[in-house]
């Protein structure tokens, strides 16, 4: 049981049906297509949709009361003792009521946001809590306004660490967030390009990034990338850790080698580590990681043995093998040229492949800046590459930089999937290490699906 009807009504006073019945709310549901156990009901409207018109679906599969915009219709057929509770805005309710519900369980709180890293340091950051605290974090990428304050209410009343990661778009959606989380760590893992186009420049991101610290208390503690100069100002405040390569750092990250899918590093305290991820940026994220369990009393050996059976978030640099053994990395999920110079800087690292093949396609979200953007992924591209594929619109500018810089890489731009995907077949061989990277609307899985699991 999460809480009762009757608790509800403390929250939302404007309210009909058997709400003083300490009825159990076991789960919270905004999807009326869910079937359900005793589930609170929350109708959210969009664009193009209003959860309002689905509460028959949702009463049927098993939800136990609603809350309700006030001025809606209501539907005859729901029974009289059905309880409502009558709000200005379901959404904003959905986001009051989460915060009342973490206050209840009033977990430590970690907040997770950046450009680039979120989900993996997500998952590092769970792994190394949940064989110390009863942990409970955000599944898949459930990082908005919705996503967050579902997060929470899916959260067991025995909860003892939440860890929570919070996306955005736009600037103040940052403070939303964590006015409803309340962190006692929060977490910047970066600053990159992704969503420039409405943020205006790295500067507007930096600083909708530090909007994590308006809701966490007093006493909270800041991690951040100590090496991202749009940060340096946050240097010189009180519980603040920076952590990073350059030596400035309070925690600095050492001799980072890379293994047969994993890497190894050391940070300036002597601890060292390993983790099955490949490359210096997710030492960085496990660092943060680190430097939080620490503080909350995890060994080093616990935080070891737990980020060696790390289960990591899907489509994230999964290294896979194709038809005729040729190596694929799936790093399709989502793309920024910040995180696709990581990827390909990887790549290059990566030991025993004679041939090495970048597929990458468009990076979405950087307005009036992509084709340089686009263009400076080529700087990174050198003659360790084999060959470059593009698709999309702007993916080209990536294929003509390269060919400029480097005429010895074979650089190919395509205008379908189909025929990039022919091309592929003569790489197709145990020599081979192939890297998949673009924004999350190219769909690029699609081409892991037909050489890994249509081999």
């Amino acid at each position: 049981m999460l809480f009762t009807t009757e608790w509800l009504s403390t929250i939302f006073k404007d309210c009909q049906g058997a709400f003083k019945e300490p009825l159990p709310i076991k789960e919270v549901v905004t999807d009326s297509r869910k079937n359900t156990n005793k589930a609170l009901f929350i109708p959210i409207s969009g664009e193009t949709f209003d959860g309002h018109d689905f509460i028959n679906q949702a009463f049927n599969n098993g939800a136990v009361g609603t809350l309700w915009e006030k001025g809606k219709e209501l539907p005859g057929f729901l029974p009289t003792d059905f309880p409502i509770y009558f709000v200005d805005n379901t959404l904003v309710a959905l986001q009051q009521l989460a915060s009342a519900y973490r206050d209840v369980v009033d977990p430590t709180v970690i907040g997770i946001t950046g450009s680039n890293g979120k989900t993996t340091t997500k998952d590092l950051m769970a792994a190394v809590l949940k064989k110390s605290f009863r942990t409970h974090n955000t599944e898949g990428n459930l990082n908005n306004h919705i996503g967050v304050p579902l997060t929470i209410l899916s959260m067991p009343r025995d909860t003892q660490v939440l860890v929570a990661e919070m996306g955005m778009n736009h600037f103040g959606e940052i403070e939303v967030l964590s006015n409803i989380i309340k962190p006692d760590y929060a977490i910047i893992t970066n600053i990159g390009e992704s969503h420039i186009e409405y943020l205006g420049s790295r500067e507007g991101i930096a600083t909708a990034k530090l909007e994590i610290i308006k809701g966490m208390n007093e006493d909270g503690c800041l991690i951040l990338d100590g090496d991202e100069l749009l940060l340096k100002q946050m240097h010189s405040r009180n519980n603040v850790i920076t952590c990073g390569f350059d030596a400035h750092n309070d925690v600095i990250i050492k001799h980072v080698n890379l293994g047969q899918k994993r890497t190894h590093f050391t940070l300036s305290n002597g601890e060292q580590y390993a983790i099955p991820l490949m490359g210096g940026h997710h030492a960085l994220n496990a660092t943060f990681a680190i430097t939080i369990a620490g503080k909350m009393g995890v060994s080093a050996t616990d935080m070891n043995d737990a980020l060696s059976t790390l289960e990591h978030t899907s489509m994230r640099f999964e290294l896979l093998q194709g038809t005729n053994g040729v190596s694929v990395i799936n790093d399709a999920y989502n793309a920024s040229p910040t995180s696709t110079k990581a990827a390909i800087t990887v790549v290059k690292q990566m030991d025993g492949f004679d041939q090495k093949v970048l597929v990458l396609g468009d990076i979405l979200e950087l307005g009036e800046q992509s084709e340089l953007f686009h263009q400076s992924i080529a700087n990174v591209i050198d003659n360790s590459i084999t060959a470059v594929f593009t698709l999309g619109e702007q993916a080209e500018r990536i294929t003509q930089e390269t060919k400029q810089n480097n005429p010895s890489i074979i650089c190919r731009h395509y205008k379908s999937k189909e025929v990039l995907l022919e091309a592929l077949g003569e790489y197709l061989r145990q020599d081979t290490l192939i890297l998949f990277k673009a924004s999350r609307m190219m769909q690029f899985e699609w081409f892991v699906e037909e050489i890994v699991h249509s081999k």
